[in-house]
């Protein structure tokens, strides 16, 4: 296959010859890109077919979610449906006119009720020829159809609590009572549903908030979902039981998973949430990081099931009762029991580890005590895990992407905060080091990702919100007022780059970069939060560290511009829910002064990062600190009490009285 990188020349390739472009999307990690590619892209007769009739271009949306958001709308408006490998035909200038997602070849094609792959290409290049301008009035219809869709609203309304009631009530009508999560098969984590639910609870104190949380979480926890053995999400469950996944693992989800599995300790104190927040951050130290501190972004759902064997899904996670009575010896009757193993398996004749049952429920089932019972299944896993690295492993996607290292710094930082970890803290630091050092150009601008020492793509708007973020969570961890500082500066090149001021609007890409058939703008939560989304969330945050009402105003412009949509389609609007309650709820502004190291002010700093206070902001400085004056109005007219670490606590515009022990600030955490 000759295939071109999206760009000016693959354009001018496509009108000097005078062909249509066939446009593939995809990313590493995926599946069904990945038996397309070996179907259709590897055969030589089809090869033969597109490089004679098209100019092909390649894209891998991880690093161009901008191409990826215009076309993905184009082919969902065209068939009702999207997905990966996404697959488009464009007239020379970018215009889209026709596509779909996976096509299988001629052989398969009756199978899956689609044409062939062959047979479109023929059909879509003879349409070219001898039926163009019928092409291109269908693709100018199709843009304007999509623009209008993507249209700026101008009525702008605040939200209220009756917004968060009736988005609350969709939420709960769409959970899954026995399973937990939303909907059905397939079946999606929606980690930013969750921590608005959270927050929900927290704020208000509905017990139902925080069972649909629970249940998620305990049901994934348990499912195959999540790699039993070595930690980690996968991407999603194919089933509604959170059994059987779709085998890739990412960056992303497990950033933040982790984070909200931190958060629902932190609420809750279940050890079954810290253990599975535990081993999801180890897993990323030890498998998903660079020697520089970045975080790599994915593995492959497929592997070999033996050297030199065919590449299948899920190959390196199952297991066959053959194998693991072979590894595990008279242990393994007990652990197949715990762990749903059968002969003749649950995955295509093969086992993916579950716990149809808690421990703690099998442990008194089978008569001894949890700890007896966690002691033998830490042992049994040991064992498996050595027999599994003898196995060929997935391929990693060793890219390193801005917004999902900006993902995993908040995670890591939120942990270190809640578990006292100062390794966590460490390899937050180290992430945000890398990005400031290796993704940020010398005017400032962010890359949006970096593979072997070079950096590409200007960043988009969620690169600097998500990085930003991070920033954030590791200021209120490590205190040091540089990422106080650097989160600032990126917000104030966000507004910049990314806010048209005559309409009050964020868009996914900067005023100065490439120019599509329209500007992309997605304020949906899909894998991932949107850009637009957790801008707001930073921005309210700096306003309350900062004193800027600029900041509160835009968020609060742009909140009121989706109050319909937070609405009607809240599983979409996750982050945004969060940043509306956060902005329609009481902040605790708190103060730390003190000496770090110093027992009474460690004592203070626990007390205030350790639980869940997701509507507070924390500022600390030291005896004569310089620097943070024009960062933060939190620390004007402050001192410490008789040379005592001293901390104070701020709801709106009332403050405490300054103290200097732990129960007297927890009390005021708790009224507050």
């Amino acid at each position: 296959m000759d295939w071109l990188p999206w760009g000016p020349e693959a354009l001018e390739t496509a009108r000097s010859l005078d062909r249509p472009i066939f446009l593939s999307i995809g990313y590493t990690a995926c599946h069904w890109c990945h038996v397309m590619e070996r179907e259709s892209f590897m055969d030589i007769d089809t090869a033969l077919i597109m490089n004679s009739l098209f100019v092909c271009v390649k894209v891998d949306r991880e690093e161009r979610p901008d191409l990826d958001g215009v076309y993905m709308a184009a082919v969902s408006a065209l068939t009702g449906r999207g997905g990966w490998p996404l697959s488009v035909f464009l007239l020379p200038d970018g215009t889209p006119f026709y596509g779909g997602t996976y096509f299988p070849p001629e052989e398969k094609a009756a199978r899956y009720g689609m044409p062939g792959f062959g047979t479109v290409l023929k059909r879509v290049s003879e349409a070219y020829r001898n039926r163009k301008s019928d092409l291109v009035s269908s693709g100018r219809d199709l843009c304007e159809s999509i623009e209008r869709h993507a249209g700026i609203r101008t009525a702008f309304r605040p939200p209220d609590i009756d917004l968060i009631d009736a988005a609350l009530s969709e939420l709960k009508r769409s959970h899954d009572p026995m399973h937990g999560g939303f909907g059905g098969a397939p079946k999606f984590p929606q980690p930013m549903v969750l921590e608005f639910l959270l927050r929900h609870h927290h704020v208000k104190g509905d017990a139902e908030s925080l069972a649909i949380v629970e249940r998620t979480l305990d049901g994934m926890a348990r499912g195959g979902v999540y790699d039993q053995l070595g930690g980690g999400f996968h991407r999603y469950s194919t089933d509604d039981q959170w059994l059987v996944p779709h085998f890739e693992k990412m960056l992303y989800d497990n950033a933040l998973l982790a984070g909200v599995y931190t958060e629902a300790f932190q609420e809750t104190g279940r050890p079954l949430f810290r253990r599975v927040a535990l081993e999801t951050l180890d897993w990323l130290l030890r498998d998903m990081q660079h020697p520089s501190g970045g975080f790599f972004s994915t593995l492959d759902a497929d592997s070999r099931a033996s050297p030199g064997g065919r590449m299948e899904e899920g190959a390196f996670y199952t297991w066959s009762r053959e194998t693991l009575n072979r590894t595990l010896g008279p242990d393994s009757a007990m652990f197949c029991r715990l762990y749903g193993v059968t002969s003749a398996g649950n995955f295509e004749g093969v086992n993916i580890l579950h716990l149809p049952v808690p421990l703690e429920e099998a442990a008194l089932e089978h008569g001894v005590s949890p700890e007896e019972l966690f002691q033998f299944v830490s042992h049994c896993r040991t064992r498996l895990l050595v027999q599994r690295i003898s196995r060929p492993g997935p391929m990693r996607d060793e890219k390193m992407i801005t917004s999902w290292n900006g993902m995993a710094i908040k995670a890591y930082a939120t942990a270190a905060c809640a578990f006292g970890r100062k390794d966590y803290k460490e390899a937050a630091i180290r992430s945000a080091a890398f990005l400031l050092t290796h993704l940020r150009r010398g005017d400032g601008r962010l890359q949006r990702s970096w593979k072997d020492g070079d950096a590409s793509n200007t960043g988009f708007l969620e690169d600097y919100a998500l990085f930003a973020e991070g920033l954030l969570a590791l200021y209120r961890a490590d205190g040091d007022f540089c990422w106080l500082r650097e989160a600032v500066a990126l917000s104030e090149e966000m507004l910049g780059l990314f806010m048209d001021d005559s309409t009050m609007t964020l868009y996914d890409t900067a005023s100065d970069q490439e120019k599509l058939f329209t500007r992309p703008r997605d304020p949906f939560d899909n894998a991932t939060p949107s850009g637009t989304s957790s801008a707001v969330g930073v921005l309210s945050t700096l306003s309350l560290v900062t004193g800027k009402d600029r900041y509160r105003s835009v968020a609060e412009r742009v909140l009121a511009q989706h109050t319909d949509m937070l609405r009607r389609m809240p599983l979409g609007f996750g982050r945004m829910l969060s940043a509306a309650l956060f902005n329609l709820s009481p902040v605790l502004g708190t103060v730390l002064l003190g000496v770090p190291g110093e027992p009474g002010f460690e004592a203070l700093l626990q007390t205030l990062q350790r639980p869940f206070l997701p509507h507070s902001v924390i500022v600390r400085s030291g005896p004569g600190e310089n620097g943070a004056s024009d960062l933060t109005q939190l620390l004007e007219n402050r001192a410490m009490v008789e040379g005592r670490a001293t901390a104070f606590v701020c709801t709106g515009t009332e403050c405490s009285l300054p103290v200097t022990d732990p129960e007297s600030l927890e009390k005021l955490l708790r009224r507050g």
